[in-house]
């Protein structure tokens, strides 16, 4: 039997959604604590790179928007990165340097408009694929555009096969039917949801796609975010202790088990050693995308095509 035995990681960690060019020394560093552990491909939390402003309104209100919160938004916008960049080429750098496959959040500028994505790297710093997230939740809409069809990558790197979802995609119930249908053996999320009930959520993704699920999120606190509370100000309080994101990161196994965490109340990196035939092992009696599947009676049709506003003809 082929020996398809893979160590993995997940990185807990927070970041300032003000000062890219520190977190994306970080983002090496995290990465160098991978690679010491032995690991083939590590998962970064949701907007890891640029930042995840939880706390802060952007000076809106139903049909108003404030100066200062224009500048606020300038000044995230700033942050972004934007593929092609020197910021882009550092991550790339980076994850040569680590020599492990990698999938990190990243707050993406296209245009003038910014998208919650995550990059997907090969272990040679090659770019795998982009996700964008397809639906941002509540207020995430005023600062984030919305992703289409064609950034739903499948992706094939020296890890294994992996497809991406951002945090609440994963509460898109044609969202997963779509990624089991391609046969992951890493479905990997980059979230933000510390709550305790995201657990079993992803013991329940692991066990209908019998992937393993590789879930990382932020653990944040306010004093890791660099601006005062006059531009600033975090509803949850601007000690510099006060947790705004608490973790939770987790590796779960294609038979629901709990590999590593979840770990709250500190950033920390997970590892686990897996065993990818264990995946078949699971689809022995339950293949979603096959034998367990009824398209006679449900089908789903998917646009991935590229969506623009002007086709030239």
């Amino acid at each position: 039997m082929v020996n398809k035995t893979k160590r993995v990681s997940v990185i807990q960690a927070g970041s300032d959604p003000f000062d890219t060019p520190a977190t994306i020394d970080k983002f090496a560093d995290w990465l160098a604590g991978a690679k010491a552990a032995g690991s083939e491909l590590a998962v970064f939390p949701e907007a890891f790179i640029g930042g995840y402003p939880k706390g802060v309104d952007f000076g809106v209100r139903v049909g108003s928007r404030d100066a200062a919160g224009r500048e606020l938004f300038r000044l995230y916008s700033d942050n972004a990165v934007e593929l092609g960049t020197p910021e882009f080429d550092a991550l790339s750098e980076a994850v040569v340097a680590s020599g492990i496959a990698v999938i990190v959040g990243v707050i993406e500028r296209k245009g003038a408009t910014l998208y919650c994505s995550t990059f997907a790297f090969e272990k040679d710093g090659s770019l795998l694929g982009v996700h964008r997230k397809l639906v941002p939740t509540a207020m995430e809409r005023l600062i984030w555009g919305q992703g289409d069809g064609s950034d739903l990558p499948i992706m094939e790197s020296s890890a294994g096969r992996l497809v991406s979802a951002i945090c609440w995609e994963n509460y898109m119930p044609l969202l997963r039917s779509f990624y089991y249908d391609s046969n992951p053996d890493f479905y990997c999320v980059s979230t933000v949801d510390d709550r305790p009930v995201w657990l079993p959520t992803m013991q329940m993704i692991a066990l209908e796609s019998r992937s393993f699920v590789l879930s990382a999120c932020q653990y944040l606190e306010r004093g890791m975010i660099g601006l005062g509370d006059d531009q600033f100000d975090a509803v949850q309080g601007n000690r510099a202790d006060t947790v705004l994101i608490n973790g939770g990161s987790c590796i779960i196994a294609p038979d629901g088990e709990v590999l590593a965490g979840p770990v709250f109340g500190e950033e920390a990196i997970l590892t686990a050693e897996v065993d990818l035939n264990d995946r078949m092992r699971g689809k022995f009696d339950m293949d979603v995308a096959g034998h367990y599947a009824r398209p006679d009676v449900f089908e789903l049709k998917a646009n991935i095509g590229e969506q623009m506003n002007v086709r030239e003809e």
